[in-house]
């Protein structure tokens, strides 16, 4: 399956993979902009309050380049900004049970306390969502490229006309008529 091949690049998805990963990304960069500039130290396992948050340098600059990432994919849009939500939000989520595990040890360099863990599971969860939002679901609308996609008929090949946006043609499988 070829991802750049599934959505048109001016379908009404990426308007929602792209303000996701804008949003979500745009708050990132604010705390990890906050951790930078109050020069905190790089490698503290106690950290200091940011945004109500526990924070150090390095937690910072990695909110940064996660931050960018989202960004980019932001600015790209598409498949590639579905694919970068969903991969961060579940590296988000991973990241809450490694960093819960690690709580109060001297092997937590990024400074997490409960807060950092309940915002790492929340914060996955919205950008995961925002990622899988039209292409992960039981009852995709029949003019959805991903759904069109996982049940080729008349309507996808070479010589068929395709679909209009929003219609509900009968007979296709899975769909009443």
């Amino acid at each position: 399956m070829k991802l750049h091949e599934e959505l048109p690049v001016d379908h009404r998805l990426s308007q929602v993979y792209r303000a996701g990963a804008g949003l979500c990304g745009a708050a990132l960069l604010v705390f990890g902009c906050l951790g930078l500039s109050d020069g905190l130290p790089f490698f503290s396992t106690d950290g200091e309050k940011i945004a109500g948050l526990s924070s150090n340098g390095l937690l910072s600059l990695v909110s940064v380049v996660t931050a960018a990432v989202l960004l980019g994919g932001a600015l790209v849009g598409g498949n590639l900004a579905s694919t970068v939500n969903i991969t961060v939000g579940a590296l988000f989520v991973l990241s809450g049970f490694v960093n819960l595990a690690l709580l109060d040890s001297q092997a937590n360099i990024l400074a997490f306390r409960i807060q950092n863990v309940l915002f790492s599971f929340v914060m996955g969860l919205v950008i995961a969502t925002f990622g899988m939002y039209g292409r992960v679901s039981g009852k995709l609308p029949l003019d959805n490229p991903y759904w069109r996609h996982r049940h080729p008929g008349p309507s996808d090949r070479q010589d068929a006309p395709a679909l209009p946006l929003g219609s509900r043609a009968a007979g296709l499988p899975g769909r009443p008529a």
